[in-house]
């Protein structure tokens, strides 16, 4: 490792920590924070729900371009000055999709947010890990982790407390001040080690840029839009996949071959830091997925308001504070490789609860696998971060963080949108297997028709309309349980997603003892 420079020694780490913190659980939050408020924000700007989705996946394209761009954009300014300038960006777009009064304007500030904002996580991975020396990173690391993953799980309730009770705009205008209080925070204590530092005759990566662009913002289209439009079933579907994946292939194959490329690939070869990459990827497709569907499925089967269902995520926040206690007690008992076990096992028993769920559960049933989850996700993200990055140097971080956080944003995106494809496709498949059973052969449907047929007759219904009204509502109900088995066999796929991840940790070297 590279001897830990100009951070340790100038300031506090701890006091260094507290303003990087504070970046990136404002990046953390807003990637949630509007998801419950877009039905208000496509009230107010006359646009439909389906095009207010564009609020989120302009976001998510921003971040993932931004995520790609830092190790070049740190040697062309500096690390210090990218940093702040990030938080000033993100500052001043939020005040601009709080004054948004079109879809466009909206859409746009959205994107300047994530372009601000994604740079933010990697940058602040990095700084964080160097400024602390090896035998005191697994601390810095429990509290980031604590950071990232805690923010988005309060990001819906929170949400949808200030929509109901304020106005979408605040979700936004919030930012502002503590946008501000970072900035000057990090101007007074940031410092960059020299391999930090801005450089001289930076070599700009243009086909790198434009490939990485147009792969990205056409794979989060879709991503978005594939299920929409019955995915390979859509021409436009098949031309814009076909077109990304060409993108991509010209993207990474350009990447080895320049001498400066965007991201350094090779880094890949390092055996402990693919496979500590590919399950942060699973896991982080898992949690994301979790997180979209939960919410999902309490509005449309349950009618949760948009309050309760962001409520309902709560307990993932208390599982976080529980892993964060509890990890400070065994970490030094029992290794990372070990918690990292733990951590799966628990998300893949949250996941294997939420499979076995029907439609009488009320928010205290939700909240046991859901305190599973987030003790899960603290539990194997939090070692694992430093694991895979051990045997990293320190000049090597930036670029480590930045195909790291991509690849788990890629992955984020592509697991949620297989999850939405899945819930449709089991639906219709445990519909038609339950339709077959609505016949007049079947005794429990016939007793079930004959006695609401009578309730209905009872409230003044004739014959022939009683019993229409019986089969209409027989039928309705099936729908909801197909619906709900849509929901549990996604869920049952998580565990078993989750579950297979456990082996692979023994591909993971343990990290040399460090002093």
């Amino acid at each position: 490792m590279d001897k830990i420079e100009d951070n340790v020694g100038k300031v506090n780490p701890w006091l260094l920590s507290a303003p990087v913190l504070m970046a990136v659980f404002i990046f953390a939050l807003n990637e949630t924070i509007s998801n419950v408020a877009l039905v208000n924000i496509a009230g107010a700007l006359s646009i439909s729900i389906n095009e207010s989705t564009w609020i989120i996946t302009s976001y998510l394209m921003a971040s993932g371009i931004a995520i790609a761009l830092v190790g070049f954009l740190t040697k062309l300014f500096g690390r210090k000055v990218l940093f702040i300038s990030c938080v000033i960006l993100f500052t001043v777009s939020s005040l601009m999709c709080a004054i948004s009064n079109s879809m466009f304007m909206i859409v746009i500030s959205r994107f300047l947010q994530g372009m601000g904002g994604g740079a933010l996580l990697p940058l602040g991975q990095a700084i964080i890990m160097e400024a602390f020396p090896p035998n005191a990173r697994q601390k810095a690391m429990a509290v980031f982790g604590l950071v990232f993953i805690f923010a988005p799980v309060i990001g819906p309730i929170l949400g949808g407390w200030i929509t109901e009770n304020w106005s979408w705009q605040w979700i936004f205008l919030i930012n502002i001040p503590l946008g501000m209080l970072c900035a000057m925070w990090l101007n007074k204590n940031l410092f960059d080690p020299p391999y930090a530092r801005k450089q001289k005759n930076v070599k700009i990566d243009y086909a790198g840029m434009v490939f990485l662009s147009l792969w990205l913002i056409s794979m989060q289209i879709v991503l978005d839009k594939g299920n929409d439009a019955d995915w390979f079933g859509s021409t436009w579907i098949c031309y814009m996949s076909t077109f990304s994946l060409i993108c991509a292939i010209i993207f990474f194959i350009s990447q080895f071959k320049v001498k400066e490329p965007l991201l350094n690939l090779r880094i890949l070869k390092d055996g402990t830091y693919f496979w500590g990459t590919f399950i942060q990827v699973i896991l982080m497709a898992v949690f994301l997925a979790s997180a979209s569907l939960l919410p999902s499925m309490l509005q449309n089967l349950m009618g949760y308001t948009s309050f309760l269902s962001g409520l309902s995520m709560g307990a993932r926040g208390c599982g976080n504070l529980l892993a964060l206690f509890l990890y400070f007690v065994i970490s030094r008992k029992l290794g990372d490789r070990r918690i990292t076990a733990i951590g799966l096992f628990c998300l893949g028993l949250g996941s294997w609860y939420f499979g076995m769920i029907n439609l009488e559960i009320n928010l205290s049933t939700i909240a046991l696998p859901n305190i599973f989850y987030g003790m899960g996700i603290f539990f194997s993200l939090t070692p694992l971060i430093p694991l895979s990055c051990a045997r990293i140097d320190n000049k090597d971080l930036t670029n480590a963080s930045s195909l790291q956080n991509l690849l788990k944003n890629t992955g984020g995106a592509i697991g949620t949108s297989i999850s939405t494809t899945m819930i449709a496709r089991f639906s219709q498949v445990h519909q038609m297997m339950m339709t077959n059973h609505l016949n007049f052969s079947n005794e429990f449907y016939n007793a079930k028709l004959e006695a609401m047929t009578g309730q209905f007759i009872a409230q003044g219904s004739d014959y022939i309309t009683a019993v229409n009204k019986a089969g209409g509502a027989i039928y309705g109900e099936l729908v909801k349980q197909a619906h709900l088995w849509g929901y549990v066999e996604t869920f049952r796929y998580f565990a078993f997603a989750t579950f297979i991840l456990i082996p692979l940790l023994l591909l993971i070297k343990k990290p040399k003892v460090l002093k």
